[in-house]
């Protein structure tokens, strides 16, 4: 864009972004959210400087937002409206730590959205998923690196980016725990269980190559040249279409993916007594609100503590005679 046609609300646009990627370490993925949400703002709203953004400017771009329709008809979800916002209040947050006069952030409040819908496995669906790789006809190796998979990301809640970015040298066996750096960068400990230290090793065992990625790409072996690390890495989409195969096999109708698996192992911590907090380190998650989607899945299994260990003490109910 033209220097001279730039507003100052575009440089300091520019100027958060690239404080977000330096001093804030967002991920490349957030930065370019920020950047697409903010253009959209400053497009629908026509403010040039910081002091044309007030309340009355916010109001309008809200309802451009909640009258958007694409070209198919299709507006944008409550939680996606609110995307924009929370990019909005954040740009307002780095203007006010530069002391620069705009709306104060907290004047923007976020609408109410629909309750965000958790698919998970129950016990014995996961315990299907689990055996699949072991029914299908396939080559051994193939068959025990997608176990290996599936049980590493039921045992440890790791995104699918977090899996398919492990090396060799990132997981250790003999300890059965090993250091993950997820979003922002930010490192946190993941721990294996008996199963997934099994099949990682198995899986290690039939490897014969060099390559540094712990999951790799075996069907395309014969056209890659040797050493080609990146191009053999499992992708996430590999992983996804994987899941899919093996839940088809599981005979499981809901859709599952890697995600349903993280859901899977937070709800399973959870019902099993696990405290909030320590899920919440366990995920990654940096605000504990994220982690308290999970908590409405448990209602069951309290209601069934309580039945278990308080209402059985009263068995009779007491009648006025």
């Amino acid at each position: 864009m033209n220097s001279k046609t730039t507003s100052e609300l575009q440089k300091l646009t520019i100027d958060f972004l690239e404080y977000c990627e330096i001093e804030k370490n967002h991920s490349e993925l957030t930065v370019k959210n920020y950047d697409h949400y903010l253009a959209r703002f400053l497009n629908l709203s026509d403010c040039k400087k910081p002091g044309d953004i007030t309340l009355d400017v916010v109001r309008k771009y809200r309802l451009g937002l909640n009258r958007y329709k694409d070209e198919k008809g299709r507006g944008l979800k409550k939680v996606t409206q609110n995307y924009y916002l929370i990019a909005l209040r954040a740009f307002l947050k780095y203007l006010a730590k530069r002391d620069i006069k705009t709306l104060a952030a907290e004047k923007i409040e976020l609408g109410s959205q629909e309750e965000r819908i958790i698919e998970f496995l129950e016990l014995p669906e996961l315990e299907r998923l689990l055996k699949a790789p072991l029914e299908a006809k396939k080559e051994t190796i193939i068959n025990v690196r997608d176990k290996a998979i599936l049980e590493l990301l039921f045992s440890t809640g790791l995104r699918v980016s977090e899996l398919c970015g492990l090396d060799n040298d990132s997981v250790n066996l003999d300890k059965e725990e090993f250091t993950i750096r997820g979003k922002g960068d930010k490192p946190r400990l993941v721990f294996l269980s008996k199963n997934a230290k099994y099949w990682l090793k198995k899986y290690s065992t039939l490897r014969k190559d060099k390559l540094a990625p712990l999951f790799i790409n075996h069907t395309r072996a014969k056209t890659i040249k040797s050493g080609q690390d990146a191009s053999r890495r499992l992708t996430p989409r590999s992983v996804e279409r994987m899941i899919q195969k093996y839940a088809k096999i599981a005979g499981l109708t809901k859709k599952v993916t890697p995600h349903t698996m993280r859901h899977s192992y937070a709800t399973d911590l959870l019902m099993n007594g696990a405290d909030i907090r320590s899920v919440q380190a366990m995920l990654g998650h940096s605000s504990i609100t994220t982690t308290q989607i999970y908590t409405h899945l448990t209602n069951q299994h309290l209601k069934e503590v309580y039945k278990a260990f308080h209402d059985k003490r009263r068995g009779n109910i007491d009648k006025i005679s």
